[in-house]
């Protein structure tokens, strides 16, 4: 847009042109982090030297209560379970060696006793294995959290469900939509 100032003066005429720039809105700039390749096998690596310490460097602090309630949960049921095959184990032997047991008063069998070991010591081991997973789970997850952290996603594609009504024949139709913005 251009406009213009007229001036007369006595002797002379002075013209002034002045020109208005449009304001424009500045384009929104997204800033993407530079690319790190690094980042999941770092995120990795915090989680597997201190569990949570990975979701802490993803900047994903509250998956960490998650992390130490998952193992604190399966280390609780190690430790109970190793304590009852204890219990039920040093009361065998004292049978063995011909002690009374106080602790069932002769209400549970040897093969009882016997029975009760196995189970606790089955349990002991799958609590073993389940603390394992969900250790091995949270350095996975620090992992897949860095990958997806750095995927760009941009807002120019996106893929749709498309429901088309046949006015004709009265049936539905499922498609899906692919659309670009440029």
């Amino acid at each position: 847009m251009c406009f213009g100032n007229c001036l007369a003066q006595q002797d002379s005429l002075n013209i002034e042109i002045v020109e208005v720039a449009k304001e424009r809105k500045p384009k929104r700039v997204k800033k993407v982090p530079e690319y790190d390749p690094l980042a999941p096998a770092r995120a990795a690596f915090y989680s597997a030297v201190l569990p949570g310490l990975g979701q802490a460097y993803n900047e994903q602090y509250w998956k960490i209560p998650i992390a130490y309630g998952g193992l604190a949960t399966t280390v609780y049921f190690y430790i109970r379970n190793d304590k009852e095959y204890d219990r039920f184990r040093d009361a065998f032997k004292r049978r063995l060696a011909g002690f009374e047991d106080d602790e069932f008063f002769g209400q549970v069998t040897d093969q009882g006793l016997i029975e009760a070991q196995r189970f606790y010591q089955r349990n002991k081991e799958v609590s073993l294995l389940v603390t394992v997973a969900v250790y091995v789970l949270n350095i996975v997850d620090a992992n897949v959290s860095a990958h997806l952290r750095q995927f760009n996603v941009s807002e120019d594609l996106s893929l749709t469900p498309d429901f088309n009504f046949d006015e004709l024949s009265g049936k539905t139709s499922l498609g899906m939509s692919l659309n670009f913005r440029f």
